[in-house]
């Protein structure tokens, strides 16, 4: 780490006004920037205080949804008896996510913004070309070790995989992300990497995440996140679905569905084709659920050693539409 210069923030537009300047960051629960802040990769010149901004972390529902601020910690969103009632999908993304005691420190705002785990990225010292570092530099995992990296979404310029798990539920939902002088859908905020993969959100200078927002939907009462990984704790996804459905009247025919993917894409990743197959099939037909959940690799491409994703994925959203519906 090098030295910083630390500022508390007195309030939302001072944190927003000091952020500004070249080099600054926030500082919420700390778990991201400290790990980036030790191997290399972040180096800020300020570090704006924001953790004490008490407005910032409340959780409040009411019968259009619920508001989530963005420095609510990640275990009270997933112990929240309304969020487990009426979005467990969010709820159990929270609580599938890291371990008890980061779940304790990080905030879900936070959560959104971390950055990709892939080792490439994370080691400047043994691997100089990453191009979310430096742009132009190239891309080292591209013809390193691929097996966690992404097969949606991907460039020449970064296949990197997002890492994060709620954010998976919350485009699923279609939450909105509030930046204070804009709403966001949370589906919207993350971009392609393209030829720009060091720029990962529609965020702006200045701006900062206040709250997310997701709607009390029948999709959303109905939903799950199953994660599938290679240990049963403290481990990012293989591949992860979240699922939401709405049911016709006899308890069985999907109405309506929504799927995002986590683990396999460069953001987290809706699944449209797949929903919109789902549409009119009984949760009888588990052959038209699997032929459906294969839609979910259209324009996957492999990169040798996570060729993998492309036939697990769909079989977790496969398992996750069963679950949902009782039957798994």
């Amino acid at each position: 780490m090098r030295d910083f210069d630390y500022i508390r923030a007195g309030s939302i537009d001072d944190a927003r006004k000091h952020v500004m300047q070249s080099g600054a960051v926030f500082l919420a629960g700390g778990t991201t920037l400290l790990d980036l802040a030790k191997c290399g990769v972040a180096a800020p010149d300020f570090v704006i205080d924001i953790s004490h901004l008490s407005d910032l972390a409340k959780i409040s529902a009411d019968g259009d949804g619920v508001t989530i601020g963005a420095l609510a910690k990640m275990e009270d969103g997933a112990a929240s008896p309304g969020i487990r009632a009426d979005y467990p999908a969010v709820s159990k993304s929270l609580a599938l996510a890291a371990s008890a005691q980061l779940r304790n420190m990080a905030t879900i705002g936070g959560n959104l913004l971390q950055r990709t785990r892939c080792p490439y990225f994370r080691d400047p010292a043994v691997f100089k070309a990453c191009n979310k570092r430096t742009p132009g530099s190239g891309c080292s995992a591209i013809e390193g070790i691929t097996r966690n990296h992404a097969v949606l979404g991907t460039s020449k310029a970064c296949i990197a995989s997002y890492p994060g798990d709620v954010a998976v539920a919350l485009v699923a939902l279609d939450a909105v992300i509030d930046l204070g002088g804009r709403q966001v859908a949370v589906e919207d905020f993350f971009l392609l990497p393209s030829e720009t993969p060091e720029r990962e959100t529609l965020l702006e200078s200045g701006e900062m995440i206040l709250s997310i927002r997701v709607p009390r939907t029948p999709l959303a009462k109905h939903s799950t996140y199953l994660k599938v990984r290679d240990r049963q704790s403290y481990e990012f996804a293989a591949a992860s679905a979240a699922v939401g459905l709405e049911f016709e009247e006899d308890g069985k025919t999907i109405r309506n569905a929504s799927v995002a993917l986590g683990g396999v894409a460069t953001r987290p990743w809706r699944a449209r084709s797949v929903e919109a197959a789902l549409k009119g099939t009984s949760l009888d037909n588990v052959g038209a659920i699997a032929a459906a959940s294969r839609l979910a690799m259209e324009g996957a491409v492999g990169h040798g050693a996570n060729n993998h994703k492309i036939e697990l994925a769909p079989r977790v959203v496969t398992r996750a539409i069963l679950e949902t519906g009782g039957l798994a």
